[in-house]
């Protein structure tokens, strides 16, 4: 009985890659520098699974910055606008794809699948010269060598990688990427050839497309691609590893049948449906790498349980060609819980990060053939147990909440129209109305304040008075900018959902629990591990402060349910929406104590809305049912002339729009600029929205300054689809990442734009 693991985080137990890419790229550290930390980290992973007992350990996943831009460079697809003029693809022309440099725009980023990591997106068409130009997958595999380590080389499949582009400027939108398939298998060859000469016995393909809703000719392509291999393959086991879902049964016939293949890798976490197509149908000699270890969570794995599955694959399979696994690459769960000395011990008995997930697949291994670690298996159960019992995790008086909510669809008393009536008589707002989306620059003075009184370095007394400071300064600023509806600017916050999840129970934080979000930056989820309830009131001191600062209307600032979810580690012991339904309660008792202190305009931020739809069709509608009800129920109880905003983030809205309007919001703020106002065009096919809404007008992801006129003509081109009375005027998103001399600038042309349109509209009356 072997091990095997799909992938391993490559930034390190604490973060040593992003610190060394970070002064790599301000140039306070040499190309030697980081790749000498690269090297440190690629080793010390190898060695640990090596000592662990895991036979197929995986190199080739580990990148710099991306798993996908790698495959990229190994093709040699480099848009023509970085100058590269063909050799080895090395460290300039590699950031400047990821990351721009002061001449080109970077390549596009997006989510990887429904997880929080995002990729660098392909750039193809028909007159790419493909060629082998990164060795990188190769080297990796001598690296480990030399240490006596014989690893599998895992690559993102060639047809996930065609699936996973677009296509570049200029091409065709029906350009069909699939047709580039002959191009790029010759390059996969090569590399295959080179590893086999270097010793390599096994090689690995991602092909996580295979989840998706695929078409008769896109599974035809994985049948033509790796016919095609097959000759270049001969002597090497080849793995053919899906994740994150099930995989549909025409693609499960696809993918079993195709030539030249040794061993197929499931999730069997998340693709619990594909355990009914193994049980109906395994090819015969075939290896099955079973991915019952969560590679997307931190929870400890439930040995006795997966031991059991594993006998009953046992019984199919056979004994010697079925191998424990990970769901997916660990890349999308934390690294080490050894560096959590300060998470509650009972907490920390429930929890495994990458390495404790390592030792988990190794256990049931060794279990299956009768070297059952009695300890470890007893010790996973009692853990295992008191998670269960644990009054930590149960709430009662929640439970009972949650579960009434059950037969109301929680929608406000009246209609939008009538509310937004209502409103406007109490706000008095002028036509166009300016606002901001919540956070202002957070100074290095500011992130001192909250460090030292976090180590309670200062008084309670002395970070309110820094705070209120702060807010002061923020709320004089919109007023000499004449922005109409205000923000106290976050100052007290660190992170959107860190700072809800640390003052509602249920939630427990980590001092390490770092995961890779894009490139050098990383996020740290909090995990849900309990029923979830508001002990008091999270924001009201600071809104009614800054409330009380001016007379203009100040928004007060909420996290979204699903927001929260999305971006947390979440409890799998029961149902995701039961969780949201809480999350949703506790957010209800906030906006409605904001209310009775006087607030008239809330903001309920559900940036990640989208990022948690499924992956499948078939699955949409359910999530966007309970998502979109456990936004209504934050805000059902609020009186007409309450005015509630949301904002969401960057990502396709027009398939999910009719949700959107179903949430029955006031007024939305969306991220616009970026995406060449796809948005608008939702509009422009004839789809009536009544409420307010506020497509950014400039993006704060740059620290470019928009002119007054370029804002104006971004107004107008929103003026030509939608309602003068609904629009409103902001940024895409908050400011809390740029500087005070970008945004003032850029916020005093935003409101000329405003006031500018204003007196055209008046005069063309």
């Amino acid at each position: 009985m072997a091990s095997h693991i799909v992938g391993y985080p490559r930034m390190g137990p604490k973060r040593e890659l992003k610190f060394a890419l970070e002064s790599f790229w301000d140039q306070k550290s040499s190309a030697e520098d980081l790749q000498k930390v690269a090297a440190d980290l690629r080793s010390s992973i190898w060695k640990q699974m090596a000592d662990a007992g895991t036979k197929y350990i995986p190199s080739n996943t580990f990148a710099y910055y991306d798993q996908v831009l790698d495959t990229t460079a190994m093709l040699g697809a480099v848009p023509p606008r970085y100058g590269w003029n063909g050799g080895e693809i090395e460290f300039d022309v590699y950031f400047s794809m990821a990351r721009g440099n002061a001449s080109v725009p970077a390549m596009e980023m997006t989510k990887w699948f429904d997880t929080n990591y995002h990729y660098i997106v392909p750039e193809l068409g028909p007159d790419v010269k493909f060629s082998y130009s990164s060795h990188k997958a190769v080297k990796e595999y001598q690296e480990a060598k030399a240490f006596g380590i014989d690893t599998v080389p895992v690559f993102v499949g060639p047809v996930s990688y065609l699936l996973l582009s677009k296509p570049a400027k200029g091409v065709e939108k029906s350009f069909s990427l699939l047709s580039l398939l002959d191009k790029i298998l010759p390059v996969y060859k090569e590399v295959i050839a080179e590893l086999k000469a270097a010793g390599a016995s096994w090689i690995q393909f991602d092909e996580p497309t295979l989840v998706m809703d695929l078409e008769a000719h896109q599974l035809q392509a994985f049948t033509q691609a790796y016919s095609e291999l097959e000759a270049s393959c001969s002597g090497l086991n080849v793995i053919v590893e899906t994740y994150f879902a099930d995989v549909p049964a025409e693609a499960f016939k696809t993918l079993i049948s195709l030539k030249g293949v040794t061993g197929f890798g499931f999730d069997l976490v998340r693709g619990s449906k594909t355990l009914h197509l193994i049980k109906g149908g395994f090819p015969t000699g075939k290896y099955l790498f079973a991915g019952l270890v969560d590679g997307r969570n931190i929870w400890a794995n439930d040995l006795a349980a997966s031991l059991s599955v594993l006998q009953e694959l046992e019984s199919i399979v056979g004994k010697d060609k079925l191998v424990v696994s990970t769901s997916c690459s660990l890349l999308h769960t934390a690294v080490d819980l050894v560096n959590e000395p300060k998470l509650d011990q009972e907490i920390k008995s429930w929890l495994a990060f990458a390495a404790q997930k390592v030792v988990e697949v190794n256990a049931l291994a060794k279990a299956l053939t009768g070297n059952k670690d009695e300890a470890f298996f007893s010790a996973n159960c009692a853990a295992q147990a008191s998670r269960k019992s644990s009054p930590r995790v149960t709430n009662e008086a929640v439970q009972k909440a949650a579960a009434a909510l059950r037969g109301s669809d929680h929608r406000r008393a009246t209609d939008v129209s009538t509310r937004l009536d209502a409103q406007q008589k109490k706000l008095k707002l002028p036509v166009l109305p300016t606002t901001t989306i919540g956070s202002f620059p957070q100074t290095m003075n500011l992130r001192r304040v909250r460090r030292e009184y976090k180590a309670k370095k200062i008084s309670e007394e002395e970070y309110v008075k820094s705070i209120k400071e702060e807010i002061n300064k923020v709320v004089k600023l919109q007023e000499e900018l004449d922005i109409d509806v205000l923000v106290h600017g976050e100052p007290e916050r660190n992170d959107m959902v860190e700072y809800f999840g640390e003052q509602l129970s249920g939630f427990a934080f980590t001092a390490n629990g770092w995961v890779q979000s894009y490139g050098s930056r990383c996020v740290k989820p909090p995990i849900i591990f309990g029923d979830v309830s508001r002990p008091k009131p999270m924001t009201v001191f600071w809104s009614t402060m800054a409330q009380s600062m001016t007379d203009r209307p100040m928004k007060g600032m909420l996290t979204g349910p699903v927001t929260i979810l999305n971006w947390s580690f979440v409890r799998n012991d029961q149902p995701r929406f039961e969780t949201c339904y809480q999350i949703a309660l506790a957010i209800k008792d906030e906006v409605e104590d904001l209310e009775k202190a006087g607030i008239t305009v809330i903001q309920i931020d559900e940036a990640a809305l989208r990022e948690g739809l499924p992956l499948r069709k078939s699955e949409h509608a359910f999530y966007l049912d309970w998502a979109v009800h456990s936004f209504r129920i934050t805000n059902c109880g609020v009186q007409d002339t309450t005015q509630i905003h949301t904002h969401m983030c960057y990502s396709n809205f027009n398939d999910i729009i009719h949700s959107i309007i179903n949430m029955d919001a006031d007024v939305i703020t969306i991220e616009n600029s970026r995406s060449d106002e796809k948005l608008l065009s939702v509009f422009r096919e004839g789809v009536k929205y009544g409420a307010g809404i506020g497509p950014g007008v400039y993006d704060i992801h740059s620290p470019r300054i928009p002119s007054t006129e370029e804002i104006a003509d971004r107004i107008n081109k929103m003026l030509a689809v939608l309602e003068t009375n609904i629009l409103w005027v902001n940024p895409d998103c908050g400011l809390k990442t740029r500087k005070y001399t970008e945004v003032k600038p850029a916020l005093k042309n935003m409101v000329a734009a405003a006031k500018l349109l204003r007196t055209e509209l008046a005069s063309a009356k």
